[in-house]
């Protein structure tokens, strides 16, 4: 069956799949809190149903009911992952017949580290038990959707692929802002889970239709795999104190054809469609032929949020985490002080790097251990792709397998026995890799040998089914002062690889004056030399000014950077910058805290507590930093787990005060106390729990109800507590009611709070029509109507 699946998922002929399951649970008579996989077991009869009739309206692909089957939301229900996958698959299988029958996979419902709780092994495991015994029961496809979080789909991802054989399809769910929750966008998404090996991949719920085809394009202009969208009915509404989606089928279809039109192969509806809207996308595709699908080639790496593509321009990789010949840095390796390799981090990305080398290796210390650590800290902190840099082949694996986004290996070479350990490993998580143009003869003396061995790594690559535009090509520097016959032969081999091969190129500059005096005008001029050659990402001391200048005056020069214009932001108000090897560290507080390092923050606010006040630490320090970040935020400079590193950052600050405080006379901090609910019915407290720790890092106290709230339980916390801020929350259209009905519980009570809601199926308009006094469109938008309001009391 899997040869089949895997012939229906292709350029060649559109795919249908059905549309929302909870809509039509809601047809039904599903009650608000009941949960939908409960059905699977209670009412098998009604989600049958359900499938039979997209499937009687054109659907080739019927979803199992399981979108929240996984241990975390079924926790505390009557059912296991066992009754309600094992049963939902079985339901569908019976109906499906020959027709096809694709195991929902949905978000597991908490963040993940380092943003949560959730550990990369533990979303793992959780999705690797679904996909078992959904495999098992028979399902055709794995389609792992609404993600927010490109790690946890990478999670499901593998998990998918490593627990089953069934062709594997994945979507991400984007905001109006062309990002999902956590920042990606649709270049990183393309590039990130392209490279897992799923067969196809898109977009769901999210926007209306009309909103996701500006996120489509951009998908469509990097997927070499067919595309698959599956949008909501447009935008919800609220009509008579009910929640309708505002596209009928009709408008619904008429995108779909656009869609099809742009290149999407693959269609389905989510929130708000119904059989009819299926039927029409059905009815409409029988005029249709897909569109002539390019493949695109592009050589890149990415980071959670930003994507660098290769060739585009000069592209720096940073050198300076790396112990070679570095004796602060084998010291705080040795010592376990990971702020320190953090801070080389930040200021190799603040001094332009694009892409950051990460090298811990010492014999002194667990390398395995010390790599996975510092990788994940690192990108708690910096939003740079990062080069994963060992000759150890378990490290490269455990690094690039927790690593979010898509890395770089450094590396491989021409000698069997590596390029029998590392290809594997760059396949299987679809990492780009460094090719050393070294073998078991060793380092050829010519270009052309250099060459012969950079093509012996692209064959070998493609027995393995890695593309060539994954493969950077190093022709390796060699020292001027022992052979300096060959340094001119490292820029011909450059040279005559990208000419050869077609591949990128990458470069260890500063090799080439070790053991001579003034090392920086030997590094810069060969710099200036290869990349005249076509060198396309040297690695370097981005701190160093002469080598950064060298580069930015050669984008000018070959008009790589257009009429000048990053050259004049640099230079124009140029100042002279420090070119000592070592930048000084010393930075105060908000900056510490912009940046996220949570130890360093514990550190400086001992010792301005020394000369200052507990509160004057707070306001000329903390909030003001929680103020920086939070307009970075807005503006998009920043995303969603840069903002909660820094709120954590504050958080260790606000500890040492809070203890200071307590031990002497002063009064505890606190703007003021609001309560935080998610209302009932609804089981989705991601946002709340966000809000929250925001709320609380600018001094305010925090009562959470928690999630599935009663309105009675709201009303006794803000009676019994004074309460003057009420924060509620809700994900689904099906608990907006809810929201309404203990606003007006608060109302009825004549209980004098403000009302503030917030939730992915709300705006301004539904905020209004259930009696809300304000709409939060997100956590800081939240902070700042409560400090409004309780700095006006």
């Amino acid at each position: 069956m899997v040869d089949v699946v895997n012939k229906k998922i292709n350029f060649n002929d559109f795919l249908l799949f059905d549309g929302a399951m909870g809509t039509m649970l809601q047809k039904y008579g599903i009650k608000r809190g009941e949960l939908p996989e409960s059905y699977n077991v209670l009412h098998p009869e009604i989600i049958e149903k359900i499938h039979l009739e997209y499937l009687g309206v054109g659907s080739d692909v019927i979803t199992t009911n399981t979108f929240g089957a996984n241990r975390y939301k079924l926790k505390n229900t009557l059912y296991s992952v066992e009754d309600i996958v094992g049963s939902a698959v079985r339901i569908a299988r019976s109906a499906a017949k020959d027709k096809l029958v694709a195991l929902d996979i949905g978000p597991i419902g908490q963040l993940m580290e380092p943003l949560g709780t959730l550990s990369f092994n533990d979303a793992y495991d959780t999705f690797a038990e679904q996909i078992i015994i959904g495999a098992r029961e028979g399902a055709d496809i794995i389609i792992i959707e609404t993600m927010s979080d490109i790690y946890e789909a990478k999670a499901a991802i593998l998990a998918a692929k490593e627990n089953s054989s069934l062709p594997v399809i994945c979507t991400m769910s984007y905001q109006d802002n062309g990002r999902t929750l956590t920042g990606t966008d649709p270049i990183t998404m393309v590039n990130v889970i392209q490279s897992l090996g799923v067969d196809a991949l898109g977009v769901n719920c999210s926007l209306g239709p009309n909103e996701m085809l500006p996120i489509i394009t951009e998908i469509l202009k990097y997927s070499s795999i067919p595309v698959i969208v599956q949008p909501n009915a447009g935008l919800p509404k609220l009509k008579n104190g009910e929640a309708f989606y505002d596209v009928n089928a009709h408008e619904f279809a008429q995108y779909a054809k656009i869609m099809a039109e742009m290149g999407v192969t693959i269609l389905g509806g989510c929130c708000g469609t119904t059989s009819q809207h299926i039927k029409d996308i059905s009815d409409m595709l029988k005029d249709l032929k897909p569109v002539k699908h390019d493949v695109k080639k592009f050589t890149a790496v990415s980071s959670p949020s930003l994507t660098v593509v290769l060739g585009e321009d000069i592209r720096v990789i940073g050198e300076r985490i790396n112990p070679t010949g570095k004796k602060k840095l084998k010291e705080a390796l040795k010592n376990n002080n990971l702020d320190y390799i953090l801070q080389e981090g930040i200021n190799q990305r603040d001094a332009g790097a694009d892409i950051l080398d990460v090298n811990v290796g010492l014999p002194e210390i667990d390398e395995l251990a010390v790599m996975v650590e510092t990788i994940k800290e690192l990108q708690s902190i910096v939003n740079l792709p990062l080069q994963i840099d060992s000759v150890r082949p378990d490290v490269i694996e455990a690094a690039v397998r927790i690593y979010n986004g898509k890395p770089l290996i450094n590396s491989v070479n021409g000698k069997d026995e590596t390029m029998e350990s590392v290809f594997p490993i760059v396949k299987k998580y679809g990492a780009c890799v460094i090719g050393l143009t070294i073998d078991e003869d060793g380092i050829p003396s010519t270009a052309e040998g250099r060459l012969k061995v950079a093509q012996k790594i692209v064959k070998r690559a493609a027995e393995y089914g890695i593309d060539k535009s994954d493969i950077i090509i190093d022709c390796l520097v060699l020292t001027a002062s022992a052979q300096q016959s060959e340094v001119k032969e490292t820029i011909r081999a450059v040279q005559l690889v990208k000419n050869t091969l077609g591949v990128k190129t990458t470069l260890g500059v500063s090799n080439v004056s070790f053991g001579l005096p003034r090392r920086g005008i030997l590094n810069r001029t060969f710099l200036a030399a290869a990349l005249t050659a076509g060198l396309d990402a040297p690695i370097l001391n981005p701190l160093s000014e002469d080598m950064m200048s060298t580069i930015n005056a050669f984008n000018v020069l070959w008009n790589n950077d257009i009429a000048s214009k990053k050259y004049i932001d640099i230079y124009s108000t140029y100042e002279g910058k420090q070119t000592s090897k070592e930048i000084t560290t010393n930075k105060d507080l908000k900056s510490i805290i912009i940046d996220g390092m949570k130890e360093e923050a514990s550190k400086i606010t001992k010792e301005l507590l020394k000369t200052m006040t507990e509160m004057e630490v707070v306001n000329n320090y903390l909030i003001p930093s929680l103020d920086i970040v939070g307009q970075k935020y807005e503006s998009g400079e920043i995303f969603l787990p840069q903002l909660l590193q820094s709120a954590d950052t504050v958080k260790k600050s606000f500890q040492i005060i809070k203890e200071r405080m307590m031990a002497s006379t002063e009064k505890k901090i606190s703007k003021g106390t609001i309560v935080l609910a998610t209302v009932r019915g609804d089981i989705h407290d991601i946002g709340k729990n966000i809000v929250k720790i925001l709320l609380e890092n600018y001094g305010f106290d925090v009562i959470d109800l928690g999630k599935d709230v009663h309105e009675d339980v709201v009303v006794d916390a803000v009676r019994n507590g004074n309460i003057k801020l009420v924060g509620l929350s809700a994900l689904m259209t099906t608990t907006v009611r809810s929201m309404g009905e203990t606003i007006k519980a608060l109302r009825d009570n004549n209980l004098d709070c403000t009302v503030l809601v917030g939730g992915a199926v709300l705006n301004e308009e539904y905020a209004k029509m259930i009696g809300a006094d304000y709409y939060a469109k997100d956590a800081t938008q939240t902070v700042k109507f409560a400090r409004k309001l309780f700095e006006c009391e």
